[in-house]
Protein backbone atom coordinates (compact mmCIF):
# COMPACT_ATOMS: atom_id res chain seq x y z
CA UNK A 1 0.00 0.00 0.00
CA UNK A 2 1.55 3.11 -0.84
CA UNK A 3 2.31 6.01 1.68
CA UNK A 4 0.02 9.00 1.84
CA UNK A 5 1.23 12.02 3.37
CA UNK A 6 -1.51 14.22 3.45
CA UNK A 7 0.16 17.51 2.22
CA UNK A 8 -1.78 20.66 3.05
CA UNK A 9 -4.71 19.14 5.54
CA UNK A 10 -2.28 17.65 7.99
CA UNK A 11 -0.08 20.90 8.03
CA UNK A 12 -3.60 22.80 8.57
CA UNK A 13 -4.80 20.28 11.12
CA UNK A 14 -1.02 20.53 12.85
CA UNK A 15 -1.61 24.51 12.68
CA UNK A 16 -5.00 24.43 14.10
CA UNK A 17 -3.77 22.45 17.09
CA UNK A 18 -0.60 24.41 17.50
CA UNK A 19 -2.46 27.40 17.95
CA UNK A 20 -4.95 26.18 20.79
CA UNK A 21 -1.90 25.10 22.46
CA UNK A 22 -0.78 28.91 22.53
CA UNK A 23 0.83 29.70 25.92
CA UNK A 24 1.22 26.24 27.01
CA UNK A 25 4.46 25.30 28.55
CA UNK A 26 7.52 23.88 27.25
CA UNK A 27 7.34 21.62 24.01
CA UNK A 28 3.55 21.26 24.90
CA UNK A 29 3.24 24.58 22.61
CA UNK A 30 6.11 23.98 20.19
CA UNK A 31 5.52 19.95 19.52
CA UNK A 32 2.48 18.41 17.68
CA UNK A 33 1.98 15.47 19.53
CA UNK A 34 2.80 16.76 22.66
CA UNK A 35 0.25 20.12 22.04
CA UNK A 36 -2.27 17.26 20.63
CA UNK A 37 -2.21 15.52 23.56
CA UNK A 38 -2.51 18.68 25.93
CA UNK A 39 -5.46 20.10 24.06
CA UNK A 40 -7.62 17.36 24.03
CA UNK A 41 -6.73 16.89 27.85
CA UNK A 42 -7.35 20.80 28.17
CA UNK A 43 -11.21 20.64 26.36
CA UNK A 44 -11.94 17.28 28.48
CA UNK A 45 -11.05 19.75 31.66
CA UNK A 46 -13.14 22.51 29.89
CA UNK A 47 -16.01 20.34 28.75
CA UNK A 48 -16.00 18.91 32.97
CA UNK A 49 -15.52 22.20 34.77
CA UNK A 50 -18.02 23.69 32.73
CA UNK A 51 -20.42 22.04 34.69
CA UNK A 52 -18.88 21.88 37.97
CA UNK A 53 -18.65 25.79 37.92
CA UNK A 54 -22.58 25.36 38.01
CA UNK A 55 -21.93 23.11 41.36
CA UNK A 56 -19.91 25.11 42.58
CA UNK A 57 -21.90 28.72 42.46
CA UNK A 58 -25.08 26.59 43.94
CA UNK A 59 -22.84 25.16 47.06
CA UNK A 60 -22.11 28.79 47.44
CA UNK A 61 -25.13 30.83 46.97
CA UNK A 62 -26.15 28.28 49.70
CA UNK A 63 -23.48 29.12 52.12
CA UNK A 64 -24.36 32.76 51.82
CA UNK A 65 -28.06 32.04 52.34
CA UNK A 66 -26.77 30.04 55.32
CA UNK A 67 -24.97 32.45 56.99
CA UNK A 68 -27.91 34.77 56.61
CA UNK A 69 -30.25 32.39 58.10
CA UNK A 70 -28.21 32.06 60.76
CA UNK A 71 -27.94 35.65 61.48
CA UNK A 72 -31.58 35.56 62.34
CA UNK A 73 -32.01 32.41 64.06
CA UNK A 74 -33.55 30.15 61.45
CA UNK A 75 -31.59 26.98 59.60
CA UNK A 76 -31.46 26.91 55.72
CA UNK A 77 -33.84 24.55 55.48
CA UNK A 78 -36.12 25.89 57.73
CA UNK A 79 -36.04 28.90 55.71
CA UNK A 80 -36.36 27.00 52.06
CA UNK A 81 -39.38 24.75 53.91
CA UNK A 82 -41.24 27.82 54.54
CA UNK A 83 -40.67 30.07 51.88
CA UNK A 84 -42.06 26.74 49.58
CA UNK A 85 -44.95 26.63 52.11
CA UNK A 86 -45.53 30.19 52.40
CA UNK A 87 -45.65 30.06 47.84
CA UNK A 88 -42.74 32.23 47.36
CA UNK A 89 -40.54 31.37 44.36
CA UNK A 90 -36.75 32.69 44.53
CA UNK A 91 -33.56 30.75 42.96
CA UNK A 92 -30.90 30.38 45.63
CA UNK A 93 -28.93 33.07 43.46
CA UNK A 94 -31.13 35.82 43.84
CA UNK A 95 -31.84 34.66 47.58
CA UNK A 96 -27.70 35.06 48.32
CA UNK A 97 -27.80 38.38 46.35
CA UNK A 98 -30.79 40.12 48.50
CA UNK A 99 -28.89 38.78 51.68
CA UNK A 100 -25.51 40.24 50.65
CA UNK A 101 -26.87 43.77 49.03
CA UNK A 102 -30.23 44.08 51.23
CA UNK A 103 -30.03 42.31 55.21
CA UNK A 104 -33.94 44.08 55.42
CA UNK A 105 -35.20 42.21 52.93
CA UNK A 106 -33.95 39.17 53.39
CA UNK A 107 -35.04 39.59 57.22
CA UNK A 108 -38.23 40.31 55.85
CA UNK A 109 -38.58 36.54 53.92
CA UNK A 110 -37.42 34.73 56.96
CA UNK A 111 -40.33 36.20 59.05
CA UNK A 112 -42.67 35.32 56.25
CA UNK A 113 -41.21 32.34 56.10
CA UNK A 114 -41.30 31.59 59.48
CA UNK A 115 -45.27 32.61 59.41
CA UNK A 116 -45.61 30.24 57.01
CA UNK A 117 -44.09 27.25 59.25
CA UNK A 118 -46.13 28.20 62.07
CA UNK A 119 -48.97 28.71 60.38
CA UNK A 120 -49.18 24.85 58.65
CA UNK A 121 -48.18 23.54 61.92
Amino acid sequence: MPRVKGGPKARAKHKKVLKMARGYFGSKHRLYRTAHEQVMHSLKYAYRDRRQTKRNMRKLWIVRINAACRENNISYSKFINGLSKAGIVVNRKMLSEIAIDSPKSFTELVNLANQALENTK
